[in-house]
């Protein structure tokens, strides 16, 4: 920014002014923190201990889940520290940050879910080459191009975000700092090349979006030609569940980024925001479990195991 010397913080918008619904919003946060990273850990856990779960799929699915976990870890935190001390201040260093790795783990998650996409669709359309396409190596090496690629691209991104000339205060209309929020507070002749930006990274989204699509059209017509009634609904078990959450966030985060900003209110805002960068990464872990039974299965027998091994402890003790 060119007044980078004046410009030390930014104001986020509050929920609430009356300290009753500053607690509310403290502790409804809260809720849905705890419930995210309980539902993505257990999903972690579940994976890396059950080594009938180290398949593609699973593999990309625990990305999915700490990657859920860094996303709304970055912005949840700092929402409710700010209701507890009844401020809304977010110095210029922590604003960037949380730029930078909103962007970053968004963009990986899209990232990631293109990535399962890819991996559904071999899977079904090409079962035979399966295990040399979907190989140990290849997974990880998409998966590490995907980390490496969009953490390069959201450090030029931020960085491109941060050099506009700021005319409009230092007042952000959302609970966490926002690209578009931001680019309010810039001059009219210096966004132009962030906007650019922001097509730039529209045309990269709506490539991922395009290419889910078209396998997801190839999966579903080999899938109706599947004779078996137990094979074809095997078959969308394991799809439908990334196919909810391709489009839970996808649809979330389009009408917050496509929508005119000008247009809405800030309390609109704020539900919308809530609803992109809190809803999916609480939503996933329930999505996934629900519609997939060797997680349930595994998930329950180790809950059964540790409470197998308890009783047998107090057993013992009293004895």
């Amino acid at each position: 920014m060119s007044n980078q010397t004046t410009m030390t913080e930014f104001l986020l918008l509050g929920f609430s002014d009356v300290p009753e619904l500053q607690i509310l919003h403290v502790v409804v946060f809260l809720v849905l923190y705890l419930a995210s990273l309980l539902g993505n850990l257990l999903i972690i856990t579940v994976i890396v201990l059950d080594h009938h779960l180290h398949t593609p799929m699973y593999f990309f699915l625990m990305n999915l889940s700490i990657l859920d976990l860094g996303s709304i870890s970055v912005t949840i935190p700092k929402s409710m520290a700010n209701s507890l001390i009844n401020t809304r201040v977010i110095s210029y260093s922590g604003c960037v940050t949380q730029i930078f790795f909103f962007f970053f783990f968004a963009s990986a998650d899209f990232a990631i879910l293109t990535i399962m996409a890819y991996d559904r669709y071999v899977a079904i359309c090409q079962p035979l080459h399966y295990e040399t396409v979907m190989n140990r190596k290849a997974c990880v090496q998409m998966a590490v191009s995907a980390w490496i690629s969009v953490f390069l691209y959201s450090a030029v991104h931020t960085g491109n975000t941060f050099a506009i000339s700021v005319c409009g205060g230092n007042m952000v209309d959302q609970f966490f700092c926002e690209i578009p929020q931001l680019l309010k507070l810039a001059c009219s002749d210096s966004d132009l090349s962030e906007v650019g930006f922001l097509i730039f990274s529209m045309f990269l989204g709506s490539s991922c979006f395009v290419f889910i699509i078209v396998s997801y059209v190839q999966i579903f017509t080999t899938v109706v030609r599947i004779p078996s009634e137990q094979g074809r609904h095997k078959a969308f078990s394991t799809c439908l569940p990334h196919l909810i959450v391709v489009s839970l966030f996808i649809c979330t985060g389009t009408f917050t980024y496509l929508k005119p900003t000008s247009s809405s209110t800030s309390g609109l805002d704020l539900v919308v925001a809530v609803l992109y960068s809190v809803l999916p990464p609480m939503m996933n872990p329930i999505i996934y479990s629900m519609r997939n039974k060797e997680l349930k299965g595994t998930l329950s027998k180790l809950v059964s195991q540790k409470l197998f091994s308890k009783n047998k402890m107090s057993i013992f003790l009293l004895q």
